[in-house]
């Protein structure tokens, strides 16, 4: 059978593969990733809501120490947990070997590199600046806890490790939440402002821990990154965005909280 155009176009290698093969190894992937992290993300801001007090007098923290004052198995642990997230997205490069196809198929190779940079980096510029007065406004009027995005220790690796996990939540989310889930939602016959609706709250829903700000940005960025995604037919620009977006917040927050009056800090 001819396969059909575009980044979630259907391809066979042989024999047919069931729409429930791809039911389940869809919910088995979310499961294993960022499914679950949507679940633990809602128990995490309904214990938030909960707890005596408003939201942005509360704190969620990313990239904390797992070691504090034992540097050397601090960093063991911070790249063992980079690495480990990484394993669901190479489940679905082997779930898209069996089919014939790669990651390619989702446009995350290196066959284009500097289409894939500009157009990161344009979209990173336009959606970074939107972000912070969003989660400002949002945190200021008590929709939002006050987010830390590190609180690593200060020594030698620290910069690097907030670079590669950035790379890391940029890698997992856009190859699975965009390309795979995509790909699949259309195999399974879904329309394409279904899938749409369905890959934006999925990114809305593990950032809920955040608060409702949190939720509502990501989800408004979901539908951003579907539209993208669909036009450019490739995920590597959005691995770019996402990547400078998420380097420019743990970074930027390493270099300026404390220093600046409009950064809220815990």
């Amino acid at each position: 059978m001819q396969a059909e155009a575009g980044p979630e176009a259907d391809s066979w290698p042989g024999e047919r593969l069931s729409r429930r093969t791809f039911r389940d190894e869809t919910l088995l992937v979310l499961a294993l990733s960022l499914g679950a992290s949507g679940v633990s993300a809602l128990i995490s801001f309904l214990g938030s809501v909960t707890k005596p007090g408003g939201l942005k007098d509360q704190a969620a923290t990313l990239n904390a120490s797992a070691a504090p004052g034992r540097p050397w198995l601090d960093l063991a642990w911070q790249l063992f947990g980079i690495a480990t997230a990484l394993v669901p997205v190479a489940l679905v490069a082997h779930l898209l070997l069996r089919e014939g196809q790669s990651l390619r198929t989702l446009g995350f190779d290196r066959s284009r590199p500097w289409p894939d940079l500009g157009r990161g980096a344009a979209v990173a510029a336009v959606i970074g600046s939107t972000g912070i007065a969003f989660y400002l406004a949002a945190r200021g009027l008590g929709f939002n806890l006050t987010v830390v995005p590190e609180a690593l220790p200060g020594v030698w690796w620290k910069y690097p490790v907030l670079v590669l996990s950035a790379v890391q939540n940029a890698v997992l989310e856009e190859v699975i939440v965009v390309g795979y889930l995509l790909r699949r939602l259309r195999q399974l016959g879904w329309a394409p402002g279904t899938a749409l609706a369905a890959s934006s709250v999925l990114r809305g829903s593990y950032h809920l821990y955040q608060g409702i700000g949190g939720f509502l940005g990501n989800m408004v960025m979901g539908v951003v990154f579907v539209w993208l995604y669909r036009r450019w037919g490739r995920v590597g620009p959005l691995v770019v965005a996402h990547s400078l977006l998420d380097i420019g917040a743990f970074v930027g927050y390493a270099l300026l909280a404390g220093k600046v009056g409009w950064l809220p800090t815990a």
